[in-house]
């Protein structure tokens, strides 16, 4: 069993940065690859960022490659997206999941999830 509790977002207005984290509690953290997801009002939840349980693979989607950044820090069972150049366009609830195995951009593929935190960019 993985508990995930997502913190660090706000409001913030385009072009600043913000920082998410997400800790996570149970022994096989580091087994497991970490994904963040997003969902904005009236939308699909959609694939962010995802990373291996060894940081040796990083997958992002197109949206955001070159302004996010996804680690890890096993010894701290915490996961982070380091959000810059924000645009109101990334505007939603992010959630981090995990799952065992490879990294997935796949929601469904995804075992266990927290409970979001709200990202508000203002143009």
């Amino acid at each position: 069993q993985v508990r995930l509790i997502e913190s660090g977002g706000g409001l913030v207005q385009a072009g600043d940065s913000l920082r998410l984290s997400c800790a996570a509690s149970g022994r096989t953290f580091s087994s497991h690859a970490m994904g963040w997801f997003r969902q904005a009002p009236g939308k699909e939840r959609e694939f962010v960022a995802a990373i291996t349980w060894t940081s040796d693979s990083t997958y992002y989607a197109d949206s955001v490659k070159g302004r996010f950044t996804i680690s890890r820090d096993n010894a701290k069972n915490t996961v982070y997206l380091q959000m810059n150049s924000l645009k109101p366009e990334d505007t939603a609830v992010y959630y981090c999941a995990a799952r065992r195995g490879v990294g997935s951009r796949r929601g469904y593929e995804y075992d266990y999830w927290g409970q979001g935190t709200q990202v508000t960019v203002s143009s």
